[in-house]
């Protein structure tokens, strides 16, 4: 018998380890696949190739792709629009592309991302290069792309959805009060509505007047540019849109020019390999951005860099701990010390500080200002705003020598707020009572089983008001404007860029490559090179620092679908502390 469970003890034993081997095997396999795949030679198209420029996914200024997406059955991966931008601009020099074939597929994201794009599609042309775009439906965002195309074909059972921008807000204040939970809020801002759904059901009438502005502002932009790329009379369009015919049939958006002619995707293909002057009836030969971004531009190297630094996502303290945040983008304190480190390179002359960010923890917020006003002490600095620079987002760009916005930038939200729920509500629904022993009489501050005081509250308050206080001082320093401006124009109220240049937030409307001539400018050179500060990490990286979690996400977005979303939004809520600097909506985009 004891020799019998030593043999199963082995064998058992050599089953286990060979598992082991073979998952570790399997492991570095799939890794030597995707290292393969990121380091594959220089793309180098044959003649007469089309760029076919892909728009599905959602867009952000960079982007690692997760193998994993396509695996798990993930499609809504995410698009850089750094990679986006470079495939165009090396589209319109090579010789061997012929022009660029847009296909529509839904691509969503912010208003600024997509105007610029729009100008590198405009820049495209120039060169006298076609520019053919298809769709089975055109969303509102993608359609504003291609308008600037040459022609612009439907699918005969398809439509283009111009309807207008609509933002809707969702207010738990029922809910809460059917559950017991009482939100104490501590805010400064007339205009700083994150907190209005916890305590409002509707809202309030100057929300209401900041959301009509900047949805006014940012669909007048998208409509102008539209109405000059079809040539199509203000009126005409407004008659499309007022009389719903985007749920019309497919013919009137040809009556009303939207677009040129009912086709399918075939026939506009064999289109664009005449264009192309490739056989009609061989394979349509293009490239996508992938291929046409992995082509190296010749650039004379300059012992003056100018250095870009990107910050994307929300201001946090610490970065996302949890797996369902594997994939977000998020700035913590470590920017400050990424900063400092800029400071002291002898060959970065200039930094184009790249914001797209709607804000988050206000302590964060002042470590990044702090280096940022280090910097500025050394070289130039330039902000380039992306589709938000808001809130902590604006904070951190204040003390900047030039800020530079897109029309349809989010910004300002100079405001603070903090939010501590009270369950003693729900503590007594529930039958659960509470108790305590304390040494002082603030010990027990932030207790959420019992009322709260009116002396802490005012505590609490007071701290949120010096706060802002702080804020609208570090932007009249950065600005160059009293206290008493910025109060005015801030009061936690969101502006366009558009509208920020008037009231003088923002300097110049424009790209980061306009960021980049100023800061050259301003640092006095000509002969320069332009580096990326803190390029993202390769996938093989965050795989070895992450392990799994990638691939968790991926999963887990595949089983629950739109829901995902949500869900990663109620896990977030959980982390967030202290006084937040924060802009008021969670997703403005097209």
């Amino acid at each position: 018998m004891k020799q019998f469970f030593k043999m199963m003890f082995a064998s058992t034993l050599g089953v286990l380890v060979a598992a082991g081997i073979f998952s570790v095997c399997s492991i570095f396999f799939i890794m030597g696949i995707l290292a393969s795949a990121e380091g594959s030679s220089e793309y180098m198209p044959e003649k007469n190739t089309v760029f076919k420029l892909s728009l599905k996914g959602t867009l952000s200024d960079q982007a690692v792709k997760n193998p994993f997406d396509e695996i798990m059955g993930e499609t809504n991966s995410r698009m850089s629009l750094v990679d986006i931008t470079k495939a165009i601009r090396c589209a319109k020099t090579n010789d061997n592309i012929k022009g660029i074939y847009l296909e529509v597929d839904g691509l969503s994201g912010g208003f600024a991302g997509f105007e610029a794009i729009q100008r590198e599609l405009k820049d495209f042309k120039e060169s006298g290069k076609f520019i053919v775009a298809y769709g089975d439906f055109y969303t509102q965002g993608c359609y504003y792309l291609a308008s600037v195309a040459d022609s612009v074909y439907l699918n005969p059972l398809g439509a283009v959805s111009l309807t207008g921008l609509v933002y809707q807000g969702i207010f738990f204040t029922g809910l809460e009060e059917k559950l017991g939970i009482e939100p104490l809020i501590f805010k400064v801002g007339t205009y700083k509505s994150y907190t209005e759904p916890y305590v409002l059901k509707k809202f309030s009438e100057a929300n209401r007047e900041q959301i009509t502005s900047f949805l006014g502002s940012v669909w007048g932009n998208m409509t102008s540019v539209i109405e000059k790329n079809r040539n199509i009379p203000a009126a005409k369009l407004e008659q499309f849109l007022n009389e719903g015919l985007a749920l019309g049939s497919a013919g009137k958006a040809v009556d009303y020019k939207l677009v040129d002619a009912l086709l399918y995707r075939n026939d506009v293909e064999n289109i664009v390999k005449k264009m192309a002057g490739q056989d009609v009836k061989g394979k349509l030969k293009v490239a996508g951005v992938d291929k046409m971004a992995s082509i190296k531009v010749k650039e004379k190297e300059s012992k003056n860099k100018i250095a870009i630094y990107y910050a994307e996502g929300e201001i946090t303290m610490e970065e996302p701990s949890s797996p369902w945040d594997a994939d977000a983008k998020v700035i913590t304190e470590n920017m400050a010390k990424q900063i400092r480190k800029l400071k002291d390179k002898d060959d970065v002359k200039a930094v184009v500080l790249r914001v797209n960010s709607p804000g988050g923890n206000a302590f964060v917020a002042e470590q990044i200002w702090k280096a940022i006003t280090e910097l500025k002490a050394v070289k130039p600095v330039v902000v380039s705003m992306g589709d938000y620079a808001a809130s902590g987002g604006y904070y951190i760009s204040a003390p900047a020598s030039k800020i530079i916005a897109e029309r349809t930038t989010l910004t300002g939200s100079i405001g603070v707020f903090g939010i501590l729920p009270n369950l003693a509500g729900t503590f007594e629904k529930i039958g659960l009572t509470t108790d305590v022993v304390k040494t002082n009489t603030y010990a027990d501050l932030g207790d959420m089983s019992r009322p709260m005081r009116e002396d802490e509250k005012a505590l609490i308050q007071n701290s949120v008001e010096r706060t802002y206080d702080l804020f609208i001082t570090r932007c009249a320093e950065g600005r160059g404007m009293t206290k008493a401006r910025i109060d005015s124009i801030g009061q936690g109220r969101v502006w366009t860029g558009e509208q920020a240049k008037g009231i003088g937030l923002v300097d110049e409307l424009g790209g980061i490559e306009d960021a980049v001539k100023q800061a050259a400018s301003l640092a006095e050179i000509t002969d320069y090179t332009v580096t990326v500060a803190d390029a993202p990490k390769d996938f093989i990286t965050k795989f070895m620092e992450k392990k799994l979690d990638e691939a968790k996400v991926s999963v887990v977005k595949n089983l629950m679908g739109e829901d995902f979303e949500t869900f990663r939004l109620v896990q977030k809520a959980k982390t967030q502390r202290g006084i937040m600097a924060r802009m008021p909506f969670d997703k403005v985009g097209l």
